[in-house]
């Protein structure tokens, strides 16, 4: 079922966000990245099967949604998801976000809202570490980004001049929404810092392969973060949740059920 729910935030106004809602039980919060709200069908549905509620929103500007002139952040977008779960009065809820959604992840556990029970960043974009640096994203073509994002790419290259003109014009879209909240480096050089202040239990997993954010930065989440144990997926990349989604799903459902 998808629905809109129309969210006032004091910083950024009124913003309706869109969100996909899946099956019934413990409530989850699914947070795509930027490759969008398709990035992560599969697996809320697969969750759904799992007896979990999955709500999966869109990101204001993503897919043709309207982003309000003021939300230029993944901070603004955490305030806006914690004020969507007071709004739909969802309490235990675990909150799992890949790539830019492990970011605003991640930025949902620092504001610390007592409707959270847990967060999962998977492969999560956002910290600024010079030793191991996050890929220069808009520098690349999309084959470049399979490249990089796949322990096999072959399985996931697309060329965009083969799809519909709407789609390729959606996804531009959504680039241009990515970088706006992102910025061009993908990095908010004062989260590392921060991150010792969240109390929300968290679960940080990684692809063994992703070259879009190396692995070093999983391990940088799980040491900053209090209460968080890192786990490494061996066969996955940037995004486990479409090339290993049985052994991400594995791992979470054992931590929101935990």
């Amino acid at each position: 079922m998808t629905d809109i729910q129309h969210v006032d935030l004091e910083d950024s106004g009124p913003v309706d966000v869109t969100y996909t809602e899946y099956g019934t039980g413990r409530p989850l919060l699914l947070l795509h990245g930027g490759a969008g709200p398709a990035s992560v069908t599969a697996f809320a549905e697969r969750l759904a099967a799992d007896g979990f509620q999955v709500l999966v929103p869109v990101h204001p500007g993503f897919e043709g949604t309207e982003r309000p002139e003021a939300l230029t952040t993944m901070s603004g977008l955490a305030q806006l998801y914690s004020t969507l779960l007071d709004e739909l009065d969802l309490s235990g809820v675990t909150v799992v976000g890949n790539s830019i959604g492990g970011w605003i992840t991640a930025e949902l556990a620092l504001l610390g809202s007592p409707r959270v029970a847990g967060v999962v960043l998977v492969d999560a974009v956002g910290l600024d570490l010079p030793q191991a640096p996050i890929a220069d994203f808009f520098s690349l073509t999309m084959d470049q980004v399979a490249e990089l994002s796949y322990a096999n790419p072959d399985a996931f290259r697309i060329d965009p001049a083969t799809l519909p003109p709407q789609r390729q014009a959606a996804m531009a879209a959504n680039r241009a929404a990515l970088q706006v909240y992102g910025g061009t480096t993908m990095a908010d050089p004062t989260l590392l810092g921060r991150l010792p202040a969240a109390t929300t239990p968290a679960l940080v997993v990684w692809g063994r392969a992703d070259r879009i954010v190396p692995p070093e930065h999983g391990k940088a989440y799980s040491d900053a973060l209090p209460d968080a144990k890192f786990v490494v997926i061996e066969d996955a990349g940037h995004l486990p949740q479409l090339e290993t989604p049985e052994k991400l799903h594995a791992l979470v459902t054992e931590f929101a059920k935990s």
